[in-house]
């Protein structure tokens, strides 16, 4: 199943609601009235869109319904060309060193999936013939040096870590230090869960940073920082306190398998700026797939 069947799948309960009610909507009238303006902006507003990018849909409708009357009324292919214009039309993945070890710290806050979405990251590099390790750097959590490494035999991810309770900084600046001494391309660093919203937690991340700059410098040269997809627009308050902390390069959004807020991912990414890189709709490796705008707009809104 290629990214945009996966991705429809993984929409349905969004798109059922979605498209359902913007056909009824604008099939019921052919001019383009303050009352269905008004529910097609409840519509959009229910799917976690944002308040941003569901006046600026509004606006291009209008435009065109101002312009070519009920002709260019295709409130669904608008959305859908909103939507791709505010992601950039970027297609995901990740930006490598010219040469040497590219390291790329995972964060985020508990339960959002950063353990697996490290491994499947470091699955697919070494699929493309580009060797990867994993750093076991969540020291706190019971059992997370355990689960990295059953996904890094799982694999066949090697995977560096210290003892239980070790100083995740000191795991990180190892981690480094057998990158650079085994030739590996890819390092992935696993950071332990922490609320934003605990500055002493924020803090223990910036120095695992700050260590790993200091063995190789530039490092981490990607911060991508995971959501769950199924907590819509609640997961942008996460980002932007990320974002002040430690400066994300990428977003991974997981669990959008079964969500009805797929479009909490246009919201954080129109706001924030910071760019979409990953999606997960599925528990299996292949389904951590690269971001594609367009095919992630006309998926969420059954465009095609």
């Amino acid at each position: 199943m290629g990214f945009f069947d996966k991705l429809k799948s993984a929409f349905s309960r969004t798109t059922a609601t979605l498209s359902h009610e913007i056909k009824r909507i604008v099939t019921r009238s052919p001019r383009l009235t303050a009352e269905n303006l008004e529910e097609l902006e409840a519509a959009l507003l229910r799917a976690d869109l944002g308040f941003a990018m569901t006046q600026q849909i509004l606006g291009a409708a209008r435009t065109a319904f101002e312009t070519q009357g009920k002709s260019g009324m295709d409130f669904i292919g608008i959305a859908a060309s909103e939507v791709t214009r505010a992601l950039g039309e970027s297609t995901g993945g990740l930006t490598a060193r010219p040469e040497g070890l590219t390291v790329v710290s995972v964060v985020g806050v508990n339960g959002t999936g950063k353990t697996t979405t490290c491994a499947k990251l470091a699955s697919l590099m070494q699929q493309r013939g580009e060797p990867a390790l994993l750093a076991a750097c969540d020291t706190f959590r019971a059992a997370a040096t355990e689960q990295l490494k059953l996904w890094g035999g799982r694999l066949n991810v090697p995977v560096i870590a210290g003892a239980d309770q070790a100083d995740p900084a000191s795991v990180a600046h190892d981690a480094v230090s057998a990158g650079l001494s085994r030739g590996a391309r890819w390092l992935f660093v696993d950071t332990a869960g922490r609320l934003h919203t605990k500055n002493n937690l924020m803090a223990e991340l910036q120095k695992v940073h700050r260590v790993m700059g200091k063995r190789l410098p530039g490092a981490p040269h990607e911060v991508l920082l995971v959501l769950d997809g199924s907590t819509g627009l609640n997961a942008l308050n996460q980002a932007r306190e990320f974002h002040k902390s430690v400066t994300l390069t990428g977003l991974v959004i997981t669990k959008l398998d079964g969500t009805s807020k797929g479009g909490a991912v246009v919201a954080i990414q129109r706001e924030l700026g910071i760019p979409v890189k990953f999606i997960g709709v599925g528990e299996q490796p292949e389904d951590l797939q690269a971001f594609n705008a367009r095919e992630f707009a006309d998926a969420l809104f059954e465009a095609r």
